[in-house]
């Protein structure tokens, strides 16, 4: 059933690149630092048309065609960056305007229950300035930073920065593997899903051990 619903949404997004280019990869990533949109299929497929190897497909912009290679693969990286870096500042906004109580009553919309605010709390803490560029390279968890770095009121400027540069090493990495791996592009993608659903249950067990432990902290304080 996973692998089926997998499957299906990499098809959507394949076909989305494929007929709308950088359009589709701007829109998707800027979704993506809100809502998961898949980003490793978006910017290795992504990766893999700048490449020349699928047929049928090019990247243009405003009519202007790339050139197969470096040129088209750094337009694809860049416009995966700033897309991502977009929503993200998107996604600050809300949670800085929102507030806790308006998305722990609303934040179902954003894939964000009581729970996972828990968890989010106790990842910032734990790490600070860092949740937020380690954030934006660990899978799953990537998508469910910006809201509440804005909730947490984390400074702009470096939240800024640090979005920055993760989605940078996000984009430019994913987007050079698919245009290294070219028409193979999807044994990459095949292979990487076990990978993400392993990483993803271990962060999600990590970040609950860790909201357990802020827990126990904060009774063992209200107790004293």
């Amino acid at each position: 059933m996973l692998f089926s619903i997998l499957s299906t949404l990499t098809d959507a997004i394949t076909t989305a690149i494929g007929n709308y280019g950088l359009y589709a990869v701007f829109l998707l990533m800027l979704i993506d630092a809100v809502l998961p949109a898949a980003s490793e299929v978006v910017m290795v497929y992504g990766g893999a048309i700048a490449s020349g190897a699928i047929a049928g497909t090019s990247v243009n912009l405003f009519g202007y065609t790339f050139e197969p290679g470096l040129q088209a693969y750094l337009a694809i990286a860049i416009a995966g960056t700033v897309g991502y870096l977009i929503g993200a500042v998107f996604g600050w906004e809300i949670g800085r305007r929102g507030g806790r109580p308006y998305l722990e009553k609303h934040g179902r919309w954003l894939h964000l229950d009581h729970e996972k605010l828990e968890r989010a709390e106790a990842w910032f803490l734990r790490w600070d300035d860092w949740a937020v560029f380690l954030g934006r390279l660990t899978p799953v968890i990537r998508s469910f930073v910006s809201v509440p770095a804005g909730m947490f009121e984390a400074p702009f400027k470096r939240y800024t920065v640090l979005t920055l540069l993760g989605s940078a090493i996000w984009s430019f990495v994913f987007a050079g593997i698919g245009w290294a791996a070219g028409a193979n592009w999807e044994s990459f993608h095949h292979a990487f899903r076990y990978a993400d659903i392993a990483v993803g249950v271990i962060i999600v067990g990590a970040v609950a051990w860790l909201g357990w432990r802020f827990k126990q902290k904060r009774a063992a304080a209200g107790a004293d």
